[in-house]
C-alpha cells in the first residue's frame, strides 16, 4: 500500500498516533484473543479504500470530473474519520460519557473527531503543507470535515443542498466515508474485513466488486453512488456480515458483561475528589514540553481539551489497574475482577408480549444485583416500548440503491 505524502504527513503526528492504543473492538479483546487490531491500522485502511474508490468513478466516469485534490480530500477525511474515538472506542462514548457527564449524552466520537481534527491541523502547521500538495484549505478542510461528521443528510428530501465544501454535482463524494443515505461506505467495508479476519469470522461479502460495479447516477435529482442490479446477493451479504458481527462479537454478552465492568470502573476513577486520586490527563502551558505547570483533568473533563484528550488512551486501564492510590481502590478492584475472571453474572431476563410501561422498581433491583450501579439508574418510569424499539431492525432501515445493466437509471431495493 502506497499513501501520498500528505497523508503520511497526517499518520507522523501525536494526534493520529495515539490511535495504536486504542482497541477497534473495545471490550472484545477480553473474549476474543484475536481482536488486538486497532483504530491506527483501520484508519488507514479507509483512507486506502476512499482513495481507490474515488480513483474508480474517476476513471470509469470522466464526466464526473473528480480531480486529484477531492480524492485526497476524501482520503484525509477516511483517515482522520475516527480520530474522536477515546479508551476502548465505542465503551468511552456510548457508556461512560452519558453516564460521567449526563449533560453531554448526546456527545459522540464523531465530535471530538472534528475537533481533533482541527487540533491535529493546528498544533502541526499543516495548513502550509496541504497548500505545496495542491489544496485550498479555506474549502477543503471544510470539506473533509463534513465527510468525517455533519448533522446534514445527503438526501433527496433535502431541497437545499446543505453542504459548503463542495457543489451538489458532487454530493457521491459525501457517500464515500460515511453514506449517511444507506450505510455502504468504505468505513464498514474495512472494519468488516478487518474485524472478520481477527475474529476468525468467515466474510462472504466482497468489496471489490462494488469497487468494481459502482457508479454514480442520478437519483431524485441528485448523484448517488450505485451498484449494479446483479450485485444485489452481494450487498445482502454486506448487511448479512454486519449482523454476523454484531452477534458474535460487539453484542457478545461477555463482551458487553466486561465493558459495563471497565466503565463501573472509569466511573469510579472519575468521582475521586482528591487529585492524587484521580486519573489525570496533564496539559502543559504554552506548549513547553517540561513545563513546571500542568493542567490537570479527569477522564470525563478530557473531552474538553484536545491536547487532554490526545493523551488519553486505553493505557488509563492499566494506570488504574497499576496504582497504589487508595482513592482508586474500587476502581481498582474492579479491573482486578476483568484480568482475574470474576465478572459479573447475568442471572436471567424477562421478555414481555406487549412491551409497555415498567416500573423502575423491577429495572433498579436487576441492576442491583446484577451490576452493582443502582445509584446510576434514574428513579422515574422506563417506557420499556420505547428502549425496545431503538434495537429493533425493520426493514426500511436498510435501503440501498442498485443501478441497472446500463447505468442509465436507478431504483430503490430494500433488503
Amino acid at each position: 500500500m502506497e499513501l501520498h505524502p500528505l497523508l503520511v504527513k497526517i499518520i507522523d503526528t501525536p494526534q493520529f498516533q495515539r490511535l495504536r492504543n486504542i482497541k477497534q473492538l473495545g471490550g472484545a479483546y477480553f473474549v476474543y484473543p484475536g481482536a488486538s487490531h486497532n483504530r491506527f491500522e483501520h484508519s488507514i485502511g479507509v483512507a486506502h479504500l476512499a482513495g481507490q474508490l474515488g480513483q474508480a468513478l474517476k476513471t470509469k466516469q470522466p464526466g464526473l470530473n473528480i480531480t486529484n485534490r477531492d480524492i485526497l480530500c476524501v482520503q484525509i477525511a477516511g483517515l482522520c474519520h475516527d480520530l474522536g474515538h477515546g479508551p476502548f472506542s465505542h465503551l468511552f462514548d456510548a457508556m461512560f460519557i452519558p453516564r460521567a457527564r449526563p449533560d453531554m449524552r448526546e456527545w459522540k466520537h464523531e465530535t471530538a473527531s472534528l475537533a481533533m481534527f482541527d487540533h491535529l491541523v493546528e498544533s502541526n502547521g499543516l495548513e502550509v503543507v496541504m497548500e505545496q500538495y495542491g489544496l485550498i484549505p479555506s474549502e477543503d478542510l471544510t470539506f473533509i470535515k463534513e465527510m468525517i461528521h455533519t448533522d446534514n443528510n445527503n438526501d433527496q428530501e433535502s431541497p437545499q443542498w446543505p453542504y459548503e465544501g463542495r457543489t451538489e454535482d458532487k454530493s457521491f463524494l459525501y457517500e464515500i466515508v460515511s453514506n449517511k443515505e444507506n450505510g455502504i461506505d468504505v468505513d464498514k467495508f474495512d472494519y468488516f474485513a478487518r474485524d472478520c479476519y481477527h475474529l476468525g469470522v468467515q466474510i462472504n461479502f466482497d468489496y471489490r466488486r462494488f469497487l468494481k460495479f459502482a457508479r454514480v447516477c442520478e437519483v431524485d435529482g441528485r448523484k448517488h453512488i450505485c451498484v449494479r442490479d446483479k450485485e444485489e446477493d452481494n450487498m445482502t451479504e454486506m448487511f448479512h456480515t454486519r449482523l454476523c458481527l454484531h452477534r458474535r462479537a460487539y453484542q457478545h454478552k461477555v463482551t458487553k458483561i466486561i465493558e459495563t465492568m471497565i466503565t463501573d470502573a472509569f466511573l469510579k476513577a472519575d468521582s475521586v475528589e482528591n487529585n492524587e486520586s484521580t486519573i489525570t490527563i496533564y496539559k502543559a502551558i504554552d506548549g513547553k514540553t517540561e513545563s513546571t505547570e500542568k493542567k490537570t483533568f479527569r477522564l470525563s473533563k478530557a473531552i474538553d481539551d484536545m491536547e487532554a484528550y490526545t493523551k488519553l488512551t486505553d493505557a488509563v486501564f492499566e494506570q488504574i489497574l497499576n496504582s497504589t492510590s487508595e482513592g482508586l481502590k474500587d476502581a481498582r478492584h474492579i479491573l482486578r475482577r476483568i484480568i482475574t475472571r470474576k465478572l459479573y453474572r447475568f442471572l436471567g431476563e424477562t421478555r414481555l408480549d406487549d412491551p409497555t410501561e415498567v416500573s423502575t422498581n423491577v429495572v433498579v433491583c436487576l441492576y442491583c444485583i446484577t451490576l452493582s450501579v443502582v445509584s446510576s439508574i434514574s428513579l422515574k418510569t422506563l417506557n420499556l416500548k420505547a428502549l425496545v424499539s431503538r434495537v429493533k431492525i425493520k426493514k426500511l432501515d436498510w435501503p440501498f440503491i442498485v443501478a441497472s445493466l446500463r447505468h442509465t437509471c436507478a431504483i430503490p431495493m430494500l433488503c
